[in-house]
């Protein structure tokens, strides 16, 4: 388990999204950002009615998002990864104004591509936030294993509590995250007390061997599957197989799945209805004390909203009956206990 020093901080005043952009002189003012609507009536109005039955929750923890500079920060200190240059906004101070506007107390900041390997921006987000946030870095699987030493000093050094691995990031040809490179990078992980997030943005199953080889060589490691591992509500065969074998997974005690991004695993709009009956299993299977949820900021914003992303999982458990004390662990406790009560001295 991993110990990080967390000082209190009040959550700062919300200003809505379109102001927040004017009031920046960057080239994101000029951008529209046109969100995907519902003819639902909002979700706040719909679990107003029911609020006496809804248990207040100390802490809402989003356990997935990213943030990046602003054009104006990446020319003068911050440069995107050559061909990475983001198409949305996506800086630290428009994420603490969301952040604010829909109740969230902190935040699992995941390295995003379009800086790649230079960990600087969120570094600084990181330092600039030390109650807010906790830093999850970009696994560097370089053939060199230079890789090794860049994880050392982003956590021993700049603190951050977790590591991504992207197989995509993995030399062509190579077997992939389980090379040698691979269960360096993992067993060094497990060394460290930091858990490994994996993305399998390609299907579960193409990575599923890879994962279970991994936990079972190194069971010390834990692992956190993020968006579902891209698993959607299964329609056939193949789908039905890589949901399963979602559930299957969970007889590895250090599998954590993070109910995240749920734009890019429904296949309904907003409020992802479909996904109801999947979160009823992921809690049957894993216990709600191994779900958590995820907004994947900023991306969300263009969808639905933040907010929305928020209350879609209240709305979702409770089409699938899930009890309030199931959401507790879901919207905060379970990425609370993973990293030893951090954000609990977060001042309501």
């Amino acid at each position: 388990m991993v110990a990080v020093t967390v000082n209190s901080l009040k959550p700062l005043a919300w200003t809505p999204f379109l102001s927040s952009l004017n009031s920046f002189n960057w080239a994101w003012s000029f951008v529209s950002i046109p969100r995907k609507t519902s003819r639902l009536r909002p979700l706040s109005c719909q679990m107003a009615a029911s609020e006496g039955d809804t248990q207040i929750m100390t802490k809402v923890i989003d356990s997935h998002l990213h943030v990046w500079a602003s054009p104006q920060e990446a020319a003068e200190r911050y440069p995107y990864f050559p061909g990475q240059e983001p198409s949305l906004p996506g800086h630290v101070d428009f994420l603490m104004e969301c952040m604010e506007e829909a109740g969230v107390d902190g935040a699992f900041i995941v390295q995003p591509i379009n800086h790649k390997f230079d960990h600087s921006y969120v570094t600084s987000a990181l330092k600039k936030f030390p109650s807010k946030f906790v830093g999850c870095c970009l696994a560097n699987p370089a053939k060199d294993g230079s890789g090794i030493k860049q994880l050392e000093d982003l956590v021993l050094k700049d603190g951050y509590r977790a590591v991504r691995f992207n197989p995509y990031l993995w030399p062509s040809g190579e077997k992939q995250m389980t090379n040698e490179i691979g269960k360096t990078l993992f067993s060094k992980a497990g060394e460290l007390g930091v858990p490994v997030g994996f993305m399998c943005m390609k299907g579960l199953l193409l990575h599923l061997q890879e994962i279970e080889k991994l936990c079972t060589e190194f069971p010390s490691t834990v692992v956190l599957l993020d968006h579902l591992a891209f698993c959607k509500p299964p329609k056939n065969d193949e789908e039905r197989r890589g949901f399963s074998e979602l559930l299957k997974l969970s007889r590895f005690p250090q599998i954590y799945v993070k109910f995240s991004a749920l734009f890019r695993v429904s296949r309904n709009p907003y409020p992802y209805e479909d996904l109801s009956q999947v979160l009823a299993e992921l809690v049957s299977s894993y216990g709600a004390h191994r779900v958590m949820w995820g907004s994947d900021f900023p991306f969300i914003v263009a969808e639905c909203g933040y907010k929305e992303s928020r209350e879609a999982v209240s709305y979702l458990a409770k089409q699938g009956h899930l009890p309030s004390s199931a959401m507790e662990w879901i919207m905060g406790k379970t990425i609370m206990q993973l990293f030893d009560g951090k954000w609990s001295d977060i001042a309501n």
